[in-house]
């Protein structure tokens, strides 16, 4: 097995509220976020994004040379489905997650996805050039908190052979509610994302609490886009460091674009 030098810095990681795919297309302070994570970041060996929109009853990564960019949505304009992430896969490190993930089982996708929005609309203002490897996580379907928030703890180790471990969905999820309209978000919305703040930057190992709240069936009426921020609180834990908020906000009433990283240097955009 091929890992990284032992020279190679430590890697931060990330959650990234990922909101609509026209975010590939705009600008705006939380694509500006994604920016700035993109330049201070060091240069990795590749990237692991946990997508929320590979939820599948199984978990896979891909593990093909050049994965395709694929538009898992309907109705947006045509622009949006002419946009392509060409980045390289790096199959060497899929082999990397198998083996760390057990005795979780992790399979080898080489031809059924690719990168879906919830990877190249993120990482086109992450690495605008693709140039960097991205590896895409699937989320499994049915597992429940503890099997990802020990899934995150095992992935916590990319860090340290230069995968940049990114997981992208959302904190609050509400897209039945949602009204395009709003700028800021309803209060139940805002007030369950201040939760989610609160154990993340304290107490990652808590992430469990956020199922409690009174919201919660509100916020992830589905778990896919809850599982990868459950993940990224394990990585937080077994990484002993301090998760930061990269950049924070509800919109549309019911969708946060919070975002968390732990490790960086510098965490505001400005």
């Amino acid at each position: 097995m091929t890992n990284a030098s032992p020279a190679m810095p430590l890697m931060p990681a990330a959650f990234i509220g990922h909101g609509t795919p026209m975010n590939a297309l705009g600008a705006n302070k939380f694509t500006a976020a994604w920016r700035v994570l993109g330049d201070l970041v060091p240069r990795p060996r590749a990237v692991l994004i946990i997508s929320a929109h590979w939820y599948v009853p199984d978990t896979l990564v891909t593990a093909m040379d050049w994965p395709p960019t694929i538009h898992d949505f309907y109705g947006f304009p045509a622009p949006l489905y002419e946009v392509r992430y060409p980045a390289p896969g790096l199959p060497e490190v899929a082999a990397e997650i198998i083996d760390l993930a057990r005795p979780f089982r992790v399979s080898a996708d080489t031809a059924s996805w690719g990168f879906d929005h919830g990877s190249w609309a993120v990482m086109i203002h992450v690495f605008p050039d693709a140039s960097v490897p991205v590896l895409e996580l699937s989320v499994n379907a049915v597992e429940g908190v503890d099997y990802h928030f020990e899934l995150g703890m095992k992935l916590a180790e990319l860090r340290q052979r230069g995968v940049l471990v990114i997981g992208s969905g959302q904190v609050v999820n509400d897209q039945r509610g949602a009204d395009r309209r709003l700028e800021s978000g309803y209060d139940w919305a805002n007030d369950f994302d201040a939760m989610a703040q609160e154990i993340l930057l304290s107490e990652p190992s808590g992430i469990a609490r956020l199922m409690r709240h009174p919201n919660f069936s509100r916020a992830a009426p589905s778990p896919d886009h809850f599982w990868p921020l459950v993940q990224f609180a394990g990585i937080t834990s077994a990484s002993h460091e301090r998760a930061e908020v990269l950049v924070e906000g509800v919109v549309a009433g019911s969708i946060s674009m919070t975002c968390f990283t732990v490790g960086l240097a510098t965490t505001s955009p400005g």
